[in-house]
Parts: C-alpha cells; sequence; structure tokens
C-alpha cells in the first residue's frame, strides 16, 4: 500500500516498525458541543482505513482521543451551569450516538486528557529538564526556536510561521512562537496540581503523551484534518521528538477540508452543519457514503443535492444486494460459472488496487458499482444460485471495507405487515387488483413503500 506522506510530500510505500502490526492515532474531538460534518469525515475516513489495513491482514491498534479539558469546554460549563465533566460526559455520549449511526468502530483505546495527567506532566518536566521548556508564573511553555526543525509538516520555514503569530500586550512569553504545555489554574477553573503550582495541560501536550503511553515513542501513522498540520501536530512533531530522542510519526496522513454550498462552513456565516442535524433529515449512512465518495485528500462540498445523490447511490447498493438475496432464495441450482468468479475476482483486485493507491475510496467505490452492474445482469439472464452467492459475497467484502450497506430494514417488519404483503401476493395471482391497490394503500399510510420485481415484492420504509 502506498500513502501520501504530509511530512515528505509524496507517496510512500507503507513500511512498518513491526511486521504485520500497525499502529495508529487519530486526533479525536474537543467535547464541547454535537460534532459536525467537519469532524465526520477524518472519522469515516481513517475508521475506513483501518478497516482496509485488517482487511489486509494487518493487526491494528487504533488509538483516538477525547480532549476533555479545554477553553471551550470551560466555557460550555459556565453557560450551562454545570461542571466541566457534567458537559464532557453528556457530549461524549452525543458523540457515541453519532459515531454509531456511521457505522465507525470504538478505537482500541479512547484515552481522555483528564486521565492522563500524570503522563502528561511528566513530558512537561522532561522537557523543561532539557533546556526545551520554561515557567513563567505557573505557566510552561515550549522554546519553539531551540527545535530546529521546527516547520518541517507545514513545509514553511520559522520566520514565516512566527509572521503570522500574534503577542498580546504584556505576554510572558519568551518568543510569539512558544506554545503553552501546562497552563496555571485560573479562578474557579479545574485544575490539577503540578510542580509548577495548580494548572491543566494545554491541548497539544495531551496527544504526545498518550501517543507515547499507548503507541510507544514512535508510531506508524499519524492522522487528522487538514486544519491540524499547523499548529497542532506542528507542536505535537517538536515536543515529542525533543523529549524522546527519536522520529514520531512515521507517516502523516490528512484529509481535506469540507465546504457547505461552496462555502467554508462557519458558525458566524449561519451554515455551521451538525452530523446530528443531517442526520435528523437524510439518515447516517449517506453521510458517511459523501465521505468516501471522494478522495480523502481532497475538499468536498456539503448541500442538499449532493447529500441527496449520495442516499440514491445507496438505495442502488441496497437494490443490488435485495435483489440478489430474493433471487437466490429461489435461483435454479448449478456450480459456479467461470464467468462469474472471474469478474467477482477481477472487481475485487479493481478495488484493492484503488485503496493500495493512497486510499483511493472513489476509485474503489467505482469497482463496487461495477460489481453491481455485474450482479444485476446475472440475475436478469437467470444465473445459477452459485453465480449469484458469488456476487452477493463479494459485494458484502467490499462494502463492509468501506463501511456500507450496514440497515437491514427487514429486520423490523412485524407479523401484520408480512400478512399484508402475503395477502396483496394471493390477490395478484387471482387478478384481484383491487384488493391488491387496496393493501398497497394500506401499507403505504403505514410507511412500507412495495416494489414490484421479477425476483418477487421487495419494500422498503418511507
Amino acid at each position: 500500500m502506498f500513502i501520501y506522506n504530509t511530512l515528505t510530500r509524496k507517496k510512500e510505500q507503507l513500511k512498518t516498525i513491526e511486521e504485520g502490526k500497525v499502529k495508529i492515532y487519530a486526533c479525536g474531538p474537543t467535547v464541547y458541543n454535537f460534532i459536525h460534518i467537519g469532524n465526520a469525515r477524518p472519522l469515516c475516513v481513517f475508521d475506513t482505513l483501518r478497516n482496509y489495513l485488517e482487511y489486509r491482514g494487518y493487526d491494528v491498534t487504533f488509538v483516538q482521543n477525547f480532549t476533555d479539558i479545554d477553553d471551550k469546554i470551560i466555557k460550555r460549563a459556565n453557560e450551562e451551569g454545570i461542571s466541566f465533566s457534567d458537559v464532557t460526559k453528556k457530549y461524549i455520549a452525543e458523540y457515541w450516538t453519532d459515531v454509531k449511526g456511521m457505522n465507525i468502530r470504538e478505537a482500541t483505546v479512547h484515552p481522555k486528557a483528564t486521565e492522563n495527567i500524570d503522563e502528561i506532566i511528566e513530558m512537561v518536566k522532561d522537557l523543561e529538564e532539557k533546556g526545551f521548556a520554561y515557567e513563567v508564573d505557573g505557566d510552561v511553555y515550549f522554546r519553539t526556536k531551540k527545535f530546529s526543525e521546527y516547520g518541517k509538516l507545514s513545509h514553511q520555514p520559522l520566520e514565516d510561521l512566527a509572521a503570522g503569530a500574534r503577542i498580546a500586550i504584556g505576554d510572558i512569553k519568551e518568543d510569539p512562537m512558544d506554545f503553552a504545555l501546562w497552563k496555571a489554574a485560573k479562578p474557579d477553573e479545574p485544575s490539577w496540581d503540578s510542580p509548577w503550582g495548580e494548572g491543566r495541560p494545554g491541548w497539544h501536550i495531551e496527544c504526545s503523551a498518550m501517543n507515547r503511553k499507548y503507541l510507544g515513542k514512535t508510531i506508524d501513522i499519524h492522522c487528522g484534518g487538514q486544519d491540524l498540520i499547523f499548529p497542532h501536530h506542528e507542536n505535537e512533531i517538536a515536543q515529542s521528538e525533543t523529549c524522546n530522542g527519536v522520529p514520531f510519526a512515521n507517516y502523516w496522513m490528512h484529509n481535506g477540508y469540507i465546504n457547505v454550498d461552496n462555502v467554508k462552513m462557519s458558525k458566524s456565516l449561519g451554515n455551521f452543519k451538525t452530523v446530528r442535524d443531517v442526520a435528523n433529515v437524510y439518515g447516517y449512512e449517506p453521510i458517511r457514503y459523501l465521505m468516501i465518495a471522494s478522495h480523502y485528500r481532497k475538499p468536498i462540498n456539503y448541500s442538499i443535492d449532493v447529500i441527496e445523490q449520495c442516499k440514491a447511490s445507496l438505495e442502488r447498493l441496497y437494490n443490488c444486494k435485495e435483489n440478489l438475496e430474493n433471487y437466490i432464495a429461489a435461483a435454479p441450482e448449478g456450480g459456479l460459472s467461470d464467468s462469474a468468479k472471474e469478474k467477482c475476482e477481477a472487481k475485487r483486485e479493481e478495488f484493492i488496487a484503488a485503496m493500495d493507491d493512497d486510499l483511493n475510496t472513489a476509485d474503489a467505490l467505482a469497482a463496487v458499482f461495477e460489481l453491481v452492474r455485474e450482479a444485476n445482469t446475472a440475475v436478469n439472464q437467470k444465473a445459477s444460485k452459485a453465480d449469484a452467492e458469488c456476487y452477493l459475497n463479494m459485494f458484502g467484502e467490499l462494502t463492509k471495507v468501506l463501511g456500507l450497506v450496514y440497515n437491514d430494514e427487514k429486520d423490523d417488519l412485524d407479523e401484520t405487515v408480512e400478512a399484508l404483503i402475503e395477502q396483496r401476493t394471493k390477490a395478484r395471482a387471482e387478478k384481484n387488483w383491487a384488493e391488491a391497490d387496496r393493501i398497497r394503500n394500506e401499507l403505504k399510510a403505514m410507511g412500507i413503500i412495495l416494489k414490484d420485481t421479477p425476483q418477487g415484492v421487495t419494500w422498503s420504509k418511507e
């Protein structure tokens, strides 16, 4: 597999630290609100990366953190008149509702910043002892200019990065580019005891500390959104490599931005879309489809038209699965033909070639839809049961890697609806069209839509 490495700006063959194993760290959300569709993209993309690596036989350790102490969390707690821990508990629960809806698996470990304070303090102490950190009035800062390779991930010299920095009047930092490792406690803020007094960790240090604790000093792949390249990931590299004396991550993968109606998403513009808001109208699976329908490094655009197109594409996938299942139930017996076997294996090879080329999910989806076309043709041509099963098995294998086609609505079909469909089928057989139409309308009033196909009656919920 080849991966585009942000650090080197080129595609590189994946060579893991330990053969057959991959250690991945993905930056998780700051839990003070519902996750938005910008958060959803790295969640879906790197969940798919994990699925694919496991599909190819790797043993994957996947770590994704929760930032559960932060200025935004404290502000939300003050606004709602509750503790910061109540805020994080609430929004972590909401997070699980959304990610499970998008068929995103739990990470191997979901560490929280507040559960790793000792490890964070230990790392800050190490940096201070090495002369890369300094304390002023309970705050501890990292000496950015002392790390000679600062800027190597964002590919900008320190002078250019510093030109965009701002220093407040009376700021106590030695240099505007220095960043906080530890923050002195303010009145009525949550804090922990430390060698520098009561305080709390800075944002960047938590990921470095948790990487080291759960994955080791050097990891295989570090993931995140493009917006994290600078300063978050740049700072992670500086503090980790200074502290540990070895490379921090061998590969850096960053997904592109999301626009809404071709405009950058922001609360001030009123185009801010949470995953929950979109899911309440369109469901969760179209969101996942949208996030992997394009190559992960390209920007994508959310709009009503686009999400409707995603729903339509998913319907094609579900129709294929349903048609195959219905056909197999009454298909003529027969052995697996060389043609069906070759076509299925060819689509698997195309799928793998696409995913091996820097996780090209767009081309991988194209291979799946070509498989759908072949499967539909086989059903129309009255293929053998074994051929249909081959197509269905390959369809399930490939869509599972992408995390798609995971909703089985038939599980909810109750006995009343089953009986009505059976009655309608009988009425049609007796050419009692008025009764058949009456039952169809009754089912429609219940939210059940029927579709008559050559393979029998299929249904879906409105």
